[in-house]
């Protein structure tokens, strides 16, 4: 195991946006910086970063989230979020997230998330 803290660091002003791709949706104006990947290589943390207007689809969380707003503001099931707020949504969690605005958002997503929508 690698023990120095410098190869754990994520400069991430220094990183890409990069446009959010997942097949078979609408991703327009979502853009991601992955801070992580597990065993699978998949990234658990990663950043969100919404255009005004772009909305993420009606979705089921297996393992639970928990999302802080770092600037702007978004929309998820009827409750507005603002810089600064934190939710915690539990296992088998189902919503959707739209901003009006725009908004960047620190995501930490154990499992993968199900499409309903």
């Amino acid at each position: 195991m690698d023990t120095r803290i410098e190869n754990y660091i994520r400069q991430t002003p220094a990183m890409e946006w990069n446009p959010l791709q997942e097949a078979g949706i609408d991703t327009a104006g979502i853009y991601v910086k992955a801070l992580r990947y597990d065993e699978n290589g998949r990234p658990p943390s990663i950043l969100l970063k919404f255009e005004a207007g772009a909305e993420y689809p009606y979705h089921n969380h297996p393992g639970g989230e928990e999302i802080f707003v770092m600037e702007g503001s978004c929309s998820i099931e009827g409750a507005e979020l603002k810089t600064g707020d934190y939710l915690y949504t539990p296992p088998g969690f189902k919503h959707g997230v739209r901003s009006e605005k725009g908004c960047m958002l620190l995501l930490l997503i154990p499992e993968e998330v199900e499409i309903l929508a």
